[in-house]
């Protein structure tokens, strides 16, 4: 059974990559790479943040609030189509699953895919809100309603995710464990994931 990351990816191949690709101004080839590499350090950094039980619920209940019921297509649809609401919903995604981390995210991608900085954020920005709503139609679909069952399930789910890519290695394993182990200020605290609760509440 394939993996979260390698299930959105798949649904990613063909138009969309294309799409990404003009959005950035890079070849598809390249788009392909990226999104390859950028995917497992989203999903990663996810499964992280949930691991601990107040980060599930504050994710669960953003992508209960915030993610429920929109499809791939129109949130990429969105984004590219230079929607405002829905950069400034990847700008906070973003700020929310790195924290301090976030300009670190940004060069390991554009690091590991010989991307310039500014083009690395800007696909993680679009891919963001992909990844939430694609974690919110897995989740709902499962008939997680109940805050504290589906909070719990979606720790699970992303625990898991997280582990796998680890254990994969590659590219995005290898960019995972650059951008999120280490000690000190670049560690994500409580307050950050609480915050994922209220992520889009003003518009």
């Amino acid at each position: 059974m394939a993996s979260l990351t390698e299930d959105l990816a798949a649904q990613l191949r063909g138009a969309p990559t294309s799409q990404l690709a003009q959005q950035l101004g890079i070849s598809q080839e390249q788009s392909s790479a990226a999104i390859s590499a950028a995917l497992p350090l989203l999903m990663g950094a996810l499964g992280r943040n949930a691991s601990q039980p107040q980060g599930a619920q504050a994710l669960f209940g953003a992508l209960q609030k915030d993610h429920a019921g929109m499809d791939i297509g129109s949130v990429l649809g969105a984004v590219l189509g230079g929607s405002q609401a829905r950069q400034a919903d990847g700008t906070g995604i973003l700020g929310h699953i790195f924290g301090g981390q976030q300009a670190r995210a940004e060069t390991g991608v554009a690091q590991a895919t010989g991307l310039g900085q500014g083009q690395a954020g800007q696909l993680l920005k679009l891919l963001a809100p992909i990844v939430m709503a694609y974690l919110a139609k897995r989740v709902m679909s499962g008939g997680a309603s109940q805050q504290a069952g589906g909070a719990q399930a979606l720790g699970g789910l992303l625990g898991q995710e997280q582990q796998q890519i680890r254990q994969q290695g590659g590219l995005g394993g290898g960019l995972l464990g650059a951008v999120l182990d280490q000690d000190g200020d670049g560690e994500l605290g409580i307050g950050d994931l609480m915050k994922l609760g209220g992520l889009f509440g003003k518009k």
